[in-house]
C-alpha cells in the first residue's frame, strides 16, 4: 500500500453535522476512496506486533505478544481467559488484541510503515478538518490510535472513555472488516440510562464511526462462528497533543 491515505471525495462533513449535533455520534459509510481503504485493510490485517491485552483489574492488563517464541499456547490462554470473562458480569473487562499505533511512534518504537502513515493521517488538516466541521469544535489538535482486533470470544464491557486530564473530545472508530454480519457479533452499542441499546454499529468496512466522550457504549462480544476478524482503528480526538511522560 502505498502511504497516503485519502478522504472520499463525495464526502460532506457540513451535510452530517445536524445529525451529529443531534445525537453526538454518527456512523459514516465510505470514508475512505476504495483503493486507500482495501490497501489499508491488507496492510493492517498482515501486521506483526500484535499484543493479545487482557483487562485484569482498575489499572492492570495482562498482555501476550503472539508472535513471541515464548507466547503461551492457546489453550493455555484460553484457561486465563475463560477465568476473566466470569470477572466481566459485573465490572469492566475486555479481551482483544491490539497494536498501540501512537504510543509506540511516540516512543521511537518501530512501527508498521502502513500504520505509521494512517497515524500520520488521522493527525493530517484533510481528517483534523473534516472532523473540525463535522463537530463544530475548531480546536480539535490530535488524534491517537490503537489498531484492534477482535476474534470468537473477544468483548469491551460498557465504560464511557471520561478522562479529563486526557482531553478527549471525541472517539472514533475506522472499520476494515471486509466482510461482516450482525450476527457474528463485535457490535459497537450505544447504552442509554436504563441500560437499553440506544444504537448499535455493526463493523461495516470503510465506515467511520464518531461519538463524543463521555458516552456509554461497549463491544458486544464476537461469536464464535464468526467468519474472519474484527479489525479496526480506533482511539480519541483530543483539544491538544499528550505532553511528554503522558498516554
Amino acid at each position: 500500500m502505498g502511504n497516503q491515505l485519502r478522504l472520499d471525495g463525495g464526502l460532506r462533513p457540513q451535510a452530517y453535522r445536524p445529525v451529529f449535533r443531534q445525537f453526538r455520534r454518527l456512523h459514516i459509510p465510505g470514508f475512505l476512496d476504495p483503493d486507500s481503504a482495501a490497501g489499508l485493510y491488507r496492510s493492517v490485517a498482515l501486521s506483526r506486533g500484535w499484543l493479545r491485552t487482557i483487562h485484569v483489574d482498575k489499572g492492570q492488563d495482562a498482555e501476550i505478544v503472539l508472535d513471541a517464541e515464548d507466547a503461551p499456547s492457546p489453550q493455555a490462554r484460553a484457561v486465563l481467559e475463560r477465568q476473566l470473562m466470569g470477572m466481566a458480569r459485573d465490572s469492566f473487562r475486555y479481551i482483544f488484541d491490539l497494536i498501540r499505533v501512537s504510543a509506540d511512534v511516540r516512543a521511537g518504537r518501530q512501527v508498521d510503515p502502513a500504520l505509521a502513515a494512517a497515524f500520520a493521517f488521522v493527525n493530517s488538516a484533510p481528517f483534523l478538518d473534516f472532523v473540525r466541521t463535522l463537530t463544530g469544535e475548531p480546536d480539535l489538535a490530535y488524534c491517537d490510535m490503537t489498531a484492534t482486533r477482535y476474534r470468537g470470544g473477544d468483548f469491551l464491557t460498557v465504560h464511557d472513555d471520561e478522562a479529563p486530564e486526557q482531553h478527549r473530545r471525541f472517539a472514533y472508530v475506522l472499520n476494515l472488516t471486509p466482510k461482516w454480519r450482525a450476527d457474528w457479533g463485535g457490535i459497537l452499542m450505544f447504552l442509554d440510562d436504563e441500560d437499553h441499546v440506544a444504537e448499535g454499529y455493526v463493523p461495516a468496512f470503510n465506515a467511520l464511526n464518531i461519538f463524543e466522550v463521555p458516552q456509554r457504549h461497549s463491544v458486544s462480544m464476537v461469536a464464535p462462528f464468526a467468519e474472519g476478524e474484527r479489525i479496526s482503528l480506533t482511539g480519541w480526538i483530543r483539544s491538544r497533543a499528550p505532553a511528554d511522560g503522558e498516554s
